[in-house]
């Protein structure tokens, strides 16, 4: 069981950047994928990144792929999400999210946190 809890969340002008922030419960955090998926107005929710458990392997969607760095910090259960250069159309509520494998579709992980609302002012 992993419970998560996201935070970071903000206004902040285009081009600008934020740093999102995921803590997770339980002692297997470590053997965990964990993703980021946003979810804009009106829109499905997407992928936007995954790390490996290890944090050898990052995944990235081609929208955010060279502006968002995803990392992990297992000893302290937290998976983090950089975002630098932010576009408008980057306004979405993002959610980490963790399972054992690796997917890109939100059915595919089990475990979801709350969500944290990020808004891009142009």
């Amino acid at each position: 069981q992993v419970q998560l809890v996201e935070s970071g969340g903000g206004l902040v002008q285009a081009g600008g950047s934020l740093r999102l922030s995921c803590a997770a419960s339980g002692r297997t955090f470590s053997s965990y994928v964990m993703g980021w998926f946003r979810q804009a107005p009106g829109k499905e929710r997407e992928f936007v990144a995954a790390i490996s458990w290890s944090g050898g392997s990052t995944y990235y969607a081609d929208s955010v792929k060279g502006r968002f760095t995803i990392s992990r910090d297992n000893a302290k259960n937290t998976v983090y999400l950089q975002m630098n250069s932010l576009k408008p159309e980057d306004t979405a509520v993002y959610y980490c999210a963790a399972e054992l494998d690796l997917g890109y579709l939100d059915y595919e992980y089990g475990y979801w946190g709350q969500g944290t609302q990020v808004t891009v002012s142009s």
